[in-house]
């Protein structure tokens, strides 16, 4: 009788001890008085209790999370924006992540006057005066990606030295019917370090690559090729606009850019 070769089992075995240990993860929803009768709520994720840095991210399109509504399967459905649904691979016990939720005076969501108003740098100061108080040392970087871009660049023009970094990946370079992006937006007036992160088949109009290039000569730039297939729409998540199949990559080099680490300037 055929019986199966005994070096199988000590494989088998081996690939069950082989599970890495769980990570201690931590997620907190926070209600942050920012102005007069209005709260700002964020969530924010760690993985070490003395972080290095926080990232303070802004989500792209609407800007509508959901926090304190939805359940946190809802929240980071695999098919959402680039910064939520990668959210924990940005983590490491070095670097926690802060995802800014619309705030309650704008359950509708964020148009791009709002995004480039002194009422929200004001919601953005207060979120980060917390985390000053909660992580003395630790630095603050601002990151927007997609229409979160126009979020995070004006707040750090406002905020100045309040923060120490600011990332824009996906950047919405052109003004489109609804909404300016960053067309009126002064690159120069920004005295922080800057990184651009962008994808070279970016399929979407508001979005060209070219620009990314143009502005790499003053600022880092990590430019993103490949990945998956899209199936979804050229301004969406899953597409090369929100770096579908290349989530990890993304989020790994934007974390060692943060924390003065080595990092891929072309991915791949």
């Amino acid at each position: 009788m055929l019986s199966l070769p005994v070096f199988l089992l000590p494989a088998l075995t081996l690939l069950t001890f082989a599970q890495p240990p769980a990570r201690p993860i931590q997620r907190e929803l926070l209600q942050v008085p920012s102005r007069q009768g209005v709260s700002q709520p964020c969530l924010l994720i760690s993985e070490g209790p003395t972080p290095k840095a926080v990232a303070i991210m802004f989500p792209g399109g609407s800007g509508i999370i959901g926090l304190g509504r939805k359940s946190l399967e809802a929240v980071f459905k695999p098919e959402g924006n680039f910064l939520i649904r990668a959210a924990d691979r940005f983590l490491s016990p070095d670097l926690a992540v802060l995802l800014m939720d619309c705030p309650s005076d704008r359950p509708t969501g964020l148009d791009d006057g709002f995004r480039a108003s002194e009422d929200h740098a004001a919601d953005v100061r207060a979120v980060a005066n917390v985390l000053r108080t909660r992580f003395p040392g630790a630095k603050l970087y601002l990151v927007g990606t997609s229409r979160g871009t126009v979020s995070a660049a004006y707040a750090a023009e406002h905020l100045g030295a309040a923060v120490d970094g600011l990332v824009l990946s996906s950047s919405v370079f052109l003004a489109n019917q609804r909404n300016v992006g960053l067309s009126l937006f002064h690159f120069d007036r920004v005295k922080v370090p800057m990184l651009f992160v962008h994808h070279a088949e970016d399929g979407c109009p508001v979005c060209p690559y070219s620009q990314a290039m143009k502005l790499a000569g003053k600022t880092a730039l990590i430019t993103v090729r490949g990945g998956a297939e899209p199936i979804s729409g050229p301004c969406d998540p899953l597409s090369h606009h929100g770096y579908f199949g290349r989530e990890s990559q993304v989020a790994q080099a934007i974390r060692g850019w943060i924390l003065g680490q080595p990092y891929e300037r072309e991915i791949p």
